[in-house]
């Protein structure tokens, strides 16, 4: 900055005030020290500035799965607002891995990152209080906290589900069988809530055994689907809990007769191009990033107020599988 100003001819803090975009600076010296600027190649050590004000400029991520699409997009979206704050993203996946998770997060706060993105998977959060204490900020994202007080930002599961078995029900539809994640994990168990209140909306009783819940593999989803088409009351539509229990579910499908309506939370790569295309309910996974960003950066900027948890709305995308009446 010394040689800046030498070359405009001004004082060193003009030229600070012309850089960090401060009022008081008459229009021609702001020109004149722009042009000493691209001359000399000057670039500000954004790094010295940020631990000046006691900031790394960084914050962490850890979520289920990188790999994911729900996961990626909602990546994208927290590293756009960092971008424009002028922040670095460090990420990381958990496996669904409690211990992993853990991991991860400490060794990102032991890194001094102002703040943490995590979709959980742990039951516990208890072990993030001393970084909480050491001025961390954290906000959850896909499922809530357990056993602190913290932001999180979510979507409406339970109101997805229900928007779409009232679609199915709406076809014609009374035996639906539903392909959930295991229950032990917050999302599972809301969209199941949803599948049961939708029911009881439409005054049908609930059938436990048009329910299977557990990890999306084949095996699995070829087990739950031999009990749904059973007997003399099979299922004439299927609603899937997550992405991959659709994906599993077309693949099991393709190797059967039956033809049910189908119905899948998370939109998916292709599945407007499938024939017939796949029915979901979509949950903005962009949105669900941008908003838990914004709370993040308004906590790292110094808002104290009581932990929010706030619930992005769903929106139910009709494409021709959910529309097949039995």
């Amino acid at each position: 900055m010394n040689d800046v100003a030498r070359t405009a001819g001004v004082g060193l803090k003009t030229v600070s005030r012309v850089v960090n975009g401060e009022p008081r600076v008459r229009p021609e010296t702001a020109r004149k020290v722009h042009a000493a600027i691209t001359k000399l190649g000057f670039r500000r050590h954004e790094g010295a500035r940020w631990l000046r004000q006691g900031s790394t400029a960084c914050i962490g991520m850890v979520l289920e799965d990188m790999a994911d699409p729900f996961y990626s997009m909602l990546t994208r979206a927290v590293e756009q607002v960092a971008r424009a704050k002028g922040f670095l993203v460090f990420t990381g996946s958990s496996e669904a891995d409690p211990a992993q998770e853990r991991e991860l997060a400490q060794a990102f706060c032991a890194r001094r990152v102002d703040g943490l993105v995590i979709a959980p998977a742990s039951q516990d959060h208890r072990y993030l209080e001393p970084e909480l204490q050491a001025g961390v900020v954290v906000v959850f994202v896909d499922r809530p906290a357990q056993n602190i007080d913290a932001d999180a930002v979510l979507a409406d599961n339970a109101g997805g589900v229900r928007a779409g078995i009232a679609h199915l029900l709406s076809q014609g539809h009374r035996r639906i069988g539903f392909l959930g994640d295991t229950p032990e994990i917050f999302t599972a168990a809301q969209r199941l809530r949803g599948y049961q209140e939708a029911l009881a909306a439409a005054g049908l009783p609930f059938d436990e055994s048009l329910v299977a819940m557990g990890r999306p593999e084949q095996g699995f989803v070829r087990m739950s689907f031999d009990r749904f088409f059973a007997g003399p009351e099979p299922v004439s539509a299927l609603f899937t809990g997550n992405n991959r229990a659709t994906v599993a579910a077309l693949r099991e499908l393709a190797t059967r007769t039956e033809r049910p309506a189908l119905v899948g939370f998370d939109d998916f790569e292709l599945a407007d191009l499938l024939h017939p295309a796949i029915t979901v309910v979509k949950q903005d996974a962009a949105a669900i990033g941008r908003t838990a960003a914004d709370l993040l950066f308004r906590r790292i900027s110094g808002d104290d107020g009581p932990a929010r948890t706030i619930e992005l709305s769903t929106q139910l995308i009709p494409r021709g599988s959910g529309e097949v009446t039995p």
